[in-house]
């Protein structure tokens, strides 16, 4: 099932995807998150409207997350060399995964434009990545339980400002930029994903193929990723986690390249959707 928020007559909702191709929205406001924190997702009644994609504009699933969204660093090989070499160090995969975290105010629309100030920075760079999103909490998840405990799966591109993130000599700046984080188009529901992984994923910039893998190739599991933050952290209902990204960055290329006004990033993971963010100036 494919399950997200939009935008329906000026407000946003629930919106569910029905078997005959339309969407049962909501009659009343909320969205995604909410939802997942209050209780178990209602199932659409007689009086949610059925209307066509055309009649909405979706939004990111999970507008706000309760807390800043969890991301894991180095979590593909290939882009763990490609990130050693680019930066001539002598960087080892990691022995236990790589955590940070991006604001909630950087999660943007599936389709959204996103702001590239250059007075913030100049070296913004492509990351597509596969999002689990929490719908039962929990702490001292095992990893064979961790399965339990997924609502569902999403699109991310974890959009990245290189120049402040080895700056700052870490993460958090460099990734939470306000509209650095488009979601979406939905969340599907883990009953609905076969196998998270072993899916392909890939990211274009105006059409041009930059990045290419498969879910397969990440060093750490969803359910050891999973294992390891609930042993730290109590999980909550609604926590989305970005689960790596693979080769094919910009800043990682000879030359490096970023992105610009006027590009188009498309990120697609299959049978999940693709996100499709055009890069714009500020207004003046």
């Amino acid at each position: 099932m494919r399950i997200t928020t939009a935008s329906y007559q000026g407000t946003p909702r629930l919106a569910i995807h029905g078997q005959d191709d339309r969407w049962a929205v909501s009659p009343v406001a909320g969205d995604l998150g909410a939802h997942l924190s209050s209780g178990p997702v209602p199932e659409p009644g007689y009086d949610w409207p059925r209307v066509s994609a055309e009649a909405l504009t979706f939004l990111a699933p999970l507008p706000r997350p309760p807390r800043n969204i969890m991301c894991l660093g180095m979590n593909y090989a290939d882009h763990a060399r490609e990130s050693e070499q680019a930066q001539g160090s002598d960087l080892a995969l990691p022995e236990a995964p790589v955590v940070f975290t991006k604001a909630t105010t950087s999660v943007a629309g599936p389709y959204a434009d996103v702001v590239l100030d250059p007075a913030v920075t100049e070296q913004l760079d492509w990351e597509v990545e596969l999002g689990v999103v929490i719908g039962r909490g929990g702490r001292h998840i095992s990893a064979a339980e961790a399965h339990a405990h997924i609502f569902g799966y999403t699109v991310i591109n974890d959009l990245s400002a290189r120049d402040l993130q080895f700056r700052h000599k870490q993460f958090f700046l460099g990734k939470s930029l306000d509209g650095a984080c488009p979601m979406g188009p939905w969340v599907t529901t883990a009953d609905a994903v076969a196998d998270p992984h072993d899916l392909a994923l890939s990211c274009h910039v105006n059409g041009a193929v930059k990045q290419q893998s498969r879910t397969a190739a990440m060093v750490f599991s969803i359910p050891k990723i999973i294992e390891t933050l609930s042993r730290i952290t109590t999980l909550i209902p609604g926590d989305v986690i970005a689960t790596g990204t693979p080769a094919g960055v910009g800043f990682a290329r000879t030359p490096p390249e970023f992105l610009q006004p006027g590009d188009t990033v498309a990120c697609e993971i299959e049978h999940l959707g693709t996100l499709q963010n055009r890069i714009i100036s500020p207004q003046a």
